[in-house]
């Protein structure tokens, strides 16, 4: 079956994106959607809706309501969920389902199977705890999603995103295969992000920008700030982010505001994380894995921050250990604690990091202007 406008008579191809949360589409993927938009792309966005349909919209697309709930993998909830996606693909008359991180992936596959739509582009964002694991049940789920992936739900017109090389030898699949394309992450506005002068040093100033999540390892960058600290290190932590009440790793409150002592202060939910970025020297995310290639990062790197992190997928896709920041292994708080007292004690070290980190977006091919040419190129190839 090919896809309903195939370019033959003038018509471009339906693009539906299946994502689990309007919030996590508006804040990752709206240059997609304005991007497929302005190529002629009619673009259907079918997602659970909250505050954030408005966003979505202003990019020309239509926002469809889907009520499902992304945090449960549970098989009677999914089939559900995909049997109604599966009659809005067909209303919608979608000729390519783009779905978006695992839970998408795994529902509007199973939904465009349903509905009879084969021209599918799967974008994993990373595989959450799933991925980060290495216990018998993580190799035993990852090895579940990778033969649901790669059989029922596949087909000769699917076409694989992912943020991170790993990634996709965890499906089984060869980075450079021709169903693969590999993009930096959701990419980022260079233009938006522009770095500001560093503040006075010392103390060196750390800034921890995501959703306060056990798995972002936020606790070992709480840790690892009081072990350097002791041992004379001169340097403050800021945490900036609120838990994600519908995320079963949110770290509690409670615990958020019993950390803010000692050279370490939660700083709460924020919307202005430029600024936040603008007040520090270093981005630390020590991510324990599981995820594409963190926003946090890029966002950081385009500040013209150097970052401390982890030794996992994504996040050293972006940053090379002593050129722009310096990796240490997950849930080490030592090795964290080193490396914090490393910077504290170099600025020039800090300031030529930065600027590494910030000419990796602008030349390494993380940049919005790079994924979404990526994806056009997706679109293309399937239509």
């Amino acid at each position: 079956m090919q896809p309903r406008n195939d370019g033959g008579d003038g018509a471009r191809a339906h693009i539906a994106f299946v994502v689990t949360e309007d919030w996590f589409f508006a804040s990752h993927f709206l240059p997609m959607a304005r991007a497929a938009v302005a190529a002629g792309h009619p673009v259907s966005v079918v997602t659970r809706v909250r505050a954030h349909r408005d966003a979505i919209a202003a990019t020309g697309a239509r926002v469809v309501e889907l009520e499902a709930e992304r945090s449960s993998l549970n098989p009677m909830a999914a089939g559900y969920a995909a049997g109604q996606l599966a009659a809005i693909l067909k209303a919608l008359k979608a000729d390519i389902v783009h779905c978006i991180a695992l839970r998408g992936i795994l529902v509007g596959g199973a939904a465009a199977m349903l509905a009879g739509i084969p021209s599918r582009v799967y974008a994993l964002t990373g595989l959450g705890l799933i991925g980060a694991r290495q216990d018998r049940a993580g190799r035993l789920a990852r090895t579940a999603l990778r033969l649901l992936i790669r059989g029922p739900l596949e087909t000769a017109r699917t076409r694989y995103l992912f943020e991170n090389p790993d990634d996709a030898r965890l499906l089984g699949l060869p980075p450079d295969d021709s169903r693969v394309t590999i993009v930096g992450g959701a990419g980022i506005d260079p233009q938006a992000w522009t770095p500001q002068p560093l503040p006075p040093h010392p103390p060196l100033r750390i800034a921890l920008t995501a959703r306060m999540l056990w798995s972002k390892g936020v606790d070992t960058a709480v840790e690892a700030a009081r072990l350097a600290r002791s041992q004379g290190a001169d340097l403050d932590l800021g945490l900036h982010g609120a838990p994600d009440p519908s995320n079963r790793r949110a770290i509690p409150e409670a615990t958020l505001r019993d950390w803010s002592r000692d050279g370490v202060t939660w700083h709460g939910p924020t919307d202005d994380v430029a600024g936040a970025l603008a007040q520090a020297h270093v981005a630390c995310l020590p991510s324990r894995g599981g995820e594409g290639l963190p926003r946090a990062l890029l966002e950081a790197a385009a500040s013209g921050r150097a970052i401390l992190t982890t030794d996992v997928p994504g996040c050293r896709s972006l940053v090379r250990d002593g050129i722009e920041g310096l990796i240490v292994p997950p849930d080490d708080p030592r090795a964290l604690a080193t490396a914090m007292a490393r910077l504290a004690a170099d600025p020039a070290l800090v300031a030529r990091m930065g600027a590494a980190a910030r000419a990796r977006i602008c030349e390494g091919g993380f940049t919005e202007a790079a994924v979404t040419q990526a994806v056009l190129a997706l679109y293309a190839d399937l239509a």
